[in-house]
């Protein structure tokens, strides 16, 4: 009986614990371009979008809406285990995004730090990181790729419920 009251607790604590994790959000091969890829509604939300590529040249693309005061919050990391961690920073896809003015931003790998997200229990290579001031509007995020790889980009931080459209 003890054992069971023990477990039950643990359990009611697991579900109050917060979500720690980006919601996903996969690019399918028909997502080539920002405007047939999705709209992430509230870019400060977090979400973790995922783009597999099976050779050089695919783009894969979505957009992300934010409003006047909003922080732009991305990072791009990489799965650490072969064969992206092996991958030279010139095989990676590249990620340019767009502001709403038109201003491009294109990221650059700056850094190769660890980072566990217990959530998936997997191991992710930060490789980079942006945050600042957005402008109000619609943000353009293309991602092109150079070799075999899958990425993921996350967008946002609050970790609350988002809305992702799509067509």
């Amino acid at each position: 009986m003890k054992k069971l009251i023990a477990a039950l607790l643990a359990l009611s604590l697991l579900g109050m614990a917060p979500a720690s994790a980006h919601q996903p959000v996969v690019l399918l091969n028909s997502d080539t371009t920002p405007m047939a890829g999705p709209l992430l509604v509230d870019g400060t939300v977090s979400f973790a979008i995922r783009a597999a590529f099976t050779k050089a040249g695919q783009k894969k693309a979505f957009r992300a809406a934010l409003k006047e005061g909003d922080q732009l919050d991305v990072q791009y990391l990489i799965v650490d285990k072969r064969p992206e961690n092996r991958l030279k920073n010139s095989q990676l896809p590249q990620l340019v995004i767009t502001s709403p003015s038109g201003k491009k931003i294109v990221m650059k790998y700056t850094e190769r730090t660890e980072f566990y997200e217990p959530y998936g229990r997997t191991m992710y290579l930060y490789l980079s990181r942006i945050s600042e001031l957005a402008e109000p509007g619609v943000y353009s995020f293309v991602a092109t790729s150079r070799a075999r790889a899958e990425i993921t980009i996350a967008v946002g931080e609050k970790e609350i419920p988002g809305e992702v459209l799509r067509g």
